[in-house]
């Protein structure tokens, strides 16, 4: 018997985290008797005088929304990370340590409407959310070693509120995710002379197995060491970019016709609007980082969609996950072939 990729269990290297996943193919096979939810989806207003991120809505805090009319930003009422708190003290015990964690947190509105979401948005008004993205991370740049953007879409996300927006937080510190990849692309241009991701991207598009979308500047991918079942990867497809800010007008525009096209894709996956967490990576920034070399780093982004066999039926990280190794059953090839062949037009917009 010969291995046949899509029958045989292996495990695969993450060289972005320096890590394996384990793809046991065979298992979508098996039936299916595990827990079957309701999908409850209802339309949505355009404007909710209860949602406080609606125009013109008070927050909990007090605060006044404006009547804003594209995008909007404000400092996160609960925030996780702040600028101006005491520092732990110095310990030399290698079982208790800490260090300081400074950093902000802000909310960042995608529009003014209640009942849109980014697939279901025009290419010019993902155009103003990216210009906004980028003028956050010039500002806070400045100032953190980290900023990290991120959208978290849909209850099963977590996210309390259906209002199209996403969070940015700044950090004093580099997060554990942003370290791994870090270290693990500097090691392989020291080792290869090369960039990991413009490699990857090359082979990527030369193999055209698991390229889900593309268009002149991205491509949009499922990795080949995908942990969640749909998960995938947008990354420039042959220019250099180590950050959000360094990005061309004309690439700005490619790139929200990109995140359009995908998030199309996934809602049509299941008909439903298809919850993920999202984010963009890109090379450090702040203080002492003027003068460092990140050649080693690619700008991208990162989608971790749980949703499995269904809009009710989510990939659940427990047991082995948990206590072993990250464990997938659909192969990448065989997740960006379901969502390649997907069309193009979203679904609540056929007719």
């Amino acid at each position: 018997m010969s291995f046949n990729a899509t029958d045989h269990q292996h495990i695969r290297w993450n060289p972005l985290k320096g890590d394996w996943v384990l793809v046991s193919p065979h298992r979508m096979k098996r039936p299916w008797t595990g827990q079957v939810e309701k999908l409850n989806e209802q339309d949505r207003p355009e404007f909710d005088p209860k949602n406080p991120l609606c125009p013109g809505v008070t927050r909990p805090n007090g605060d006044v929304n404006p009547q804003y009319t594209s995008t909007f930003i404000f400092n996160n009422d609960f925030p996780a990370l702040l600028e101006e708190v005491p520092e732990p003290p110095p310990s030399d015990n290698p079982l208790f340590r800490s260090a300081a964690a400074k950093g902000t947190c802000k909310v960042m509105c995608f529009s003014p409407k209640s009942n849109v979401t980014i697939p279901i948005m025009s290419i010019e008004e993902m155009r103003q959310v990216i210009n906004t993205w980028v003028e956050e991370l010039q500002e806070l740049g400045k100032k953190f070693k980290w900023v990290q953007i991120f959208e978290n879409k849909g209850e099963a996300m977590g996210c309390s509120n259906p209002h199209p927006h996403c969070q940015i937080w700044a950090s004093s510190f580099l997060p554990n995710e942003a370290a791994a990849k870090d270290r693990n692309m500097m090691n392989y241009k020291i080792t290869m002379g090369t960039n990991l991701l413009l490699d990857y991207a090359k082979q990527e598009e030369e193999k055209n197995e698991r390229i889900v979308v593309s268009n002149n500047d991205w491509l949009a991918l499922v990795p080949y060491w995908a942990v969640w079942p749909y998960e995938t990867m947008i990354i420039p497809r042959t220019r250099h970019i180590l950050r959000m800010t360094d990005l061309t007008d004309d690439e700005k525009t490619s790139l929200a016709d990109i995140m359009k096209k995908l998030t199309t894709k996934y809602d049509n996956l299941f008909e439903c609007s298809f919850p993920y967490s999202m984010g963009f990576h890109g090379a450090p920034t702040g203080p002492g980082c003027e003068g460092e070399d990140f050649d080693h780093w690619q700008f991208h982004a990162i989608y971790f969609p749980p949703l499995l066999r269904s809009a009710t039926v989510k990939k659940h990280m427990v047991g082995y996950e948990m206590l072993a190794n990250c464990q997938r059953d659909l192969t990448a090839e065989q997740a960006a072939e379901r969502l390649r062949s997907l069309p193009d037009t979203h679904y609540k917009r056929k007719n």
